[in-house]
């Protein structure tokens, strides 16, 4: 008896061969990982990200396979002399080497956690170039898109493909986005044996989450700063990628790889009228999630106040009130008082300041004169503000969130964060944004300016 496998709409069809009878040869057979009995076609099935482990557990038992998974003639034609036009003049350093020796330790699976400016770029090229088969990265901007294909067109002599960005042409090669690559799974899930998935991350959204179950691809290359989310679907990210296999934070390589840094935490007092407010505001939100029980232990806690104030006044009202106290801490007027003062102290600097909301980005373009970048903010005018902080004729840029990650930020020596959402993820990509080593050998400096006797206090005091 033999075994059939095949792909079909983001499944592995397991099928009997040599005549067998379907529900025999499935009976006969071990367990096979996410196979489940499918009565319409007398088959077994299972996602295709199973694809990996039911070969190696058929392989195990001894069973024979026809695998027609990754045989499709159109792949096939792709991949004629891939091997030959992927090679690479990057020299790995030490502990990318380690990491891509782990990832290839753990059969190609896994995910690298480094910080950013740490060159996971490289190691992912040298993991293409050493496996030589049909490959997707999947990245989460049209930013980050098209770093990544100017990138492998210069390295690589083949053509790349890209889906995104208004663009649907397939490659041996391609690049995607994670949505377009939502939208693709089904109908090229059997047409790359490597995926790699930058900021990783972000697969653990509910909805990215089918790009990589859809995928047949047994190579998983997860590259991110900072692989663990609070709601906990890193796990997720886990089962459908693999563990994490190495991993180094900015520490680990400050002075060596990356610059020295160092990181000033400024606490400023609210005004009097700020402080009533904060207290009046933050008073009403705590009242009442103590009188509900609500003690945040979780990700799910904050989610169940937010099903409530669906038909519960009181907490839609204690909702609203967080909204307004975390405005206050985070816009708190003396913060733009001491950014002057930071502003003045590092003129001849490159400054990136970080901010949460749109409105205070404006405020701050408009007293200090910096370019401001935000969600609203055109990918034409980014590419030219940032060009021009890269050349130096722009020394400072004002930003909402939208230079966290994704982006292929100019080289900057002094990050000041005036207010964000107080994640270890977040900060961790603020500082990322500073990292890049120095010509100068130069330090790098992070300023936190945070409200005193506020929630963004306490929270910062527990990341540190």
């Amino acid at each position: 008896m033999d075994v059939r496998l095949t792909y079909e709409d983001g499944t592995i069809r397991v099928a009997a061969g040599g005549g067998t009878p379907a529900g025999d040869a499935l009976e006969s057979l071990p367990p096979l990982p996410g196979v489940e009995s499918d009565p319409r076609s007398g088959t077994g099935r299972a996602p295709a990200y199973r694809y990996a482990a039911i070969r190696r557990a058929l392989e195990v038992a001894g069973v024979s396979v026809e695998d027609r998974v990754l045989d499709a003639s159109d792949r096939a034609a792709e991949a004629v002399g891939l091997a030959d036009g992927l090679a690479t003049d990057y020299d790995l350093r030490e502990y990318q080497r380690e990491a891509l020796d782990a990832w290839r330790d753990a059969g190609d699976r896994g995910v690298l956690e480094l910080p950013t400016g740490a060159g996971k770029t490289v190691i992912a090229i040298r993991a293409m170039v050493e496996l030589g088969v049909p490959t997707l990265v999947v990245v989460p901007t049209v930013d980050l898109l098209e770093q990544w294909q100017r990138e492998l067109e210069a390295e690589f002599d083949v053509p790349i493909g890209r889906f995104g960005g208004g663009e649907q042409r397939r490659e041996a090669i391609t690049v995607s986005t994670y949505d377009s690559a939502y939208l693709k799974a089904e109908d090229v899930g059997d047409a790359f044996e490597l995926v790699v998935f930058d900021e990783v991350h972000h697969l653990g959204g509910e909805g990215y989450r089918d790009v990589a179950r859809l995928l047949a691809a047994p190579a998983r290359l997860g590259l991110t700063a900072t692989f663990e989310r609070p709601d906990g679907a890193h796990e997720t990210v886990a089962e459908l990628i693999g563990d994490r296999v190495y991993s180094l934070d900015a520490d680990d390589l400050a002075g060596d790889h990356l610059a020295p840094y160092d990181i000033r935490r400024i606490e400023v007092e609210l005004t009097p009228d700020e402080r009533e407010r904060y207290d009046e505001k933050q008073g009403t939100f705590v009242e009442y999630v103590r009188d509900a029980g609500i003690t945040f232990t979780s990700g799910s806690d904050y989610r169940e106040l937010v099903k409530r104030s669906g038909n519960d006044p009181a907490a839609r009202e204690a909702l609203l009130a967080k909204q307004d106290a975390r405005e206050i801490m985070m816009n708190a007027r003396r913060k733009i008082d001491r950014l002057e003062s930071i502003l003045d102290r590092h003129r001849d600097d490159r400054v990136i300041v970080f901010t949460a909301h749109t409105d205070l980005v404006y405020r701050l373009s408009e007293r200090f004169l910096l370019p401001a970048i935000t969600a609203e903010t055109g990918a034409r005018e980014r590419r030219e503000i940032l060009e021009r902080f890269r050349e130096g004729t722009y020394g400072r840029v004002v930003a909402a969130n939208v230079l966290d990650e994704g982006v292929d930020v100019p080289d900057a020596n002094v990050a000041v964060v005036l207010s964000g959402s107080g994640s270890e993820r977040e900060f961790t990509q603020r500082l990322g944004r500073v990292l890049r080593p120095k010509e100068d050998g130069g330090r790098a400096i992070l300023y936190e300016v945070v409200s005193a006797e506020t929630a963004e206090e306490r929270v910062a005091s527990r990341r540190r």
